[in-house]
């Protein structure tokens, strides 16, 4: 079988897990989606897959995001992302509020996940009783990206220096918001010109348009 997108794949494959799931006495919500992509804290986090509960989609889903630069070889990858999205599949088996538990935990183990609970890894058990599905889903459509070139997200902004101006002589000075908001603006060097004043910080301006 061919997979055309990732999360056909990834679907497919989390349907030919759920008779793992019934063996160990559990069962996998109805109605779950599954996507590769950034999880809620963007690109520069470190979780490699995250589920959200079903009370906040407005139509009831499971929602799981697994992240598409991990830099597994390519054919390891197929596995390892499975055993993330067993991860993921727990955690709406057992519901978001168990956290990672004694259900969760208990749960996991029966796959054959293991290491810490909050970020398990394919043990040889979940990687025997994985194998039949992938081999029956094909090979999956995705390829490592790598985020640390171009794009249109916005780049990161270096640290800004505000102007600090004496309103006696003109005289300016460049700081870090860091340290007008530690000591203060600096004094005029200036004999009796006193403290100079500074550009607004950010939350001293008006508020944002959304």
């Amino acid at each position: 079988m061919t997979h055309e997108t990732r999360e056909s794949w990834l679907n497919a494959v989390a349907a030919g897990m759920a008779p793992l799931f019934e063996a160990l006495d559990a069962s996998l919500p109805d109605r779950v989606r599954v996507a590769i992509g950034f999880t809620s804290r963007g690109a520069k986090a470190k979780a490699i897959g995250e589920c959200w509960d079903n009370r906040l989609s407005a139509d009831g889903h499971f929602e799981i995001f697994i992240r598409l630069d991990l830099a597994h070889a390519p054919d390891a990858m197929p596995a390892q992302i499975a055993a993330i999205l067993a991860h993921e599949l727990v955690h709406a088996a057992v519901g978001i509020p168990a956290g990672h538990g004694k259900a969760f935990k208990q749960l996991a183990l029966g796959l054959g996940l293991v290491g810490p609970m909050r970020a398990t890894t394919p043990g040889e058990a979940f990687l025997a009783a994985i194998a039949p599905v992938l081999e029956g889903v094909g090979p999956l459509p995705h390829a490592r990206l790598d985020t640390d070139g171009e794009s249109t997200a916005p780049k990161k902004q270096k640290t800004r220096m505000l102007k600090c101006e004496c309103a006696t002589c003109g005289y300016t000075a460049r700081t870090a918001r860091k340290w007008l908001e530690q000591a203060g603006a600096p004094l005029c060097p200036i004999e009796d010109h006193g403290q100079m004043q500074h550009e607004p910080l950010d939350d001293d301006g008006p508020e944002p348009e959304e």
